[in-house]
């Protein structure tokens, strides 16, 4: 239990300071976009094109962020398989605090006092959760099932992906929503994957589990990046929250055997509640949305020479004397 609590603490950490990195990345990428080209990068519905997305991709902020994602889905998949979701992923979702505090320095963001206190109700619940948890269920479900989590997973990332782009700039939330159930199937991927322990590549290669992983985790990744770069990065990672933990947390439930400890089973309902709640209280304190879209006179030969607005491409209000990424 103790091993699976620091594995994934250490997760969050890894996914919260990747986020505010691929925010930084995102938002310098689509600011350089907007100032130089007539497409301003922006779909015709106001979300970013496939071509402001991959150049957000290569900014350097963007690739070591990617690298922490990546570590962060070492350790949570490792936590996964040591823990009940229902707190792996909670812990794990817990890097909305991380990417908050960080949000202050790299993206010019002051929080409030009820965003600083609904940052403090995700901590408690966390603490609820870890108090209450019991033994993870065994992970063994019948084939069938893993076809499903396959299926749904291409459902999610596809349709999901089309709807975004439709939606343009008024996607944030929905797109930060279908990431985390995303990164929810993949967790449950993860816990029921064959051919891990013990390890045999031929099961683990024929079964549809690793092929729900793949589609879950790439397309959770490009709608987390679209989600940075349209909305606020905090109202972003909170959906994110939202669906990587309530899905997930009761599929484990109901489905995969996992449990409480004995009499704490209103511990671990009280906490999960409480957790998402204070969750969906950051996104709903949080700062205006208001990506780095476009300017109307922002065009090529028309590039606004003027200082910054008080209102950064971040979304979030600042002074004069807060810093502006560029």
């Amino acid at each position: 239990m103790i091993i699976g609590l620091l594995t994934a603490v250490a997760a969050s950490a890894c996914y919260g300071t990747g986020s505010v990195l691929q925010a930084v990345g995102s938002r310098k990428s689509a600011r350089r976009e907007a100032a130089a080209s007539s497409t301003t990068g922006f779909t015709q519905h106001g979300g970013p094109s496939l071509s402001s997305t991959a150049k957000a991709a290569v900014t350097w902020e963007f690739m070591v962020g990617t690298v922490l994602d990546f570590i962060g889905f070492a350790l949570g998949a490792l936590a996964a398989r040591l823990l009940p979701l229902f707190l792996s992923q909670t812990v794990i979702s817990a890097n909305l605090v991380i990417t908050a505090v960080l949000s202050i320095k790299l993206l010019g963001i002051k929080l409030t006092r009820p965003e600083w206190a609904s940052i403090a109700v995700v901590c408690s619940a966390l603490v609820l959760l870890a108090t209450a948890a019991g033994p993870e269920g065994s992970g063994h479900t019948p084939i069938s099932t893993h076809w499903w989590l396959l299926i749904v997973s291409i459902v999610l990332m596809a349709g999901g992906t089309v709807i975004v782009r439709l939606m343009g700039s008024r996607a944030a939330i929905l797109a930060g929503l279908l990431s985390g159930l995303g990164f929810g199937a993949l967790g449950v991927g993860v816990r029921v994957l064959n051919g891990v322990d013990p390890f045999d590549l031929s099961t683990l290669l024929s079964d549809p589990a690793l092929y729900a992983i793949l589609v879950a985790g790439i397309g959770g990744m490009y709608l987390h990046t679209v989600a940075l770069q349209i909305g606020s990065v905090n109202g972003a990672t909170a959906a994110l929250v939202v669906g990587e933990t309530v899905v997930p947390g009761l599929l484990g439930v109901l489905w995969l055997g996992d449990a409480s400890r004995p009499g704490f089973a209103w511990v671990a309902v009280l906490g999960f509640l409480v957790a998402v709640a204070g969750a969906v209280a950051v996104a709903w304190f949080g700062e205006p949305e208001g990506g780095p879209g476009p300017d109307p006179k922002d065009t090529p030969g028309n590039v606004s020479k003027s200082e910054p607005s008080p209102k950064d491409a971040a979304g979030g209000t600042r002074t004069p004397e807060e810093p502006v990424i560029r």
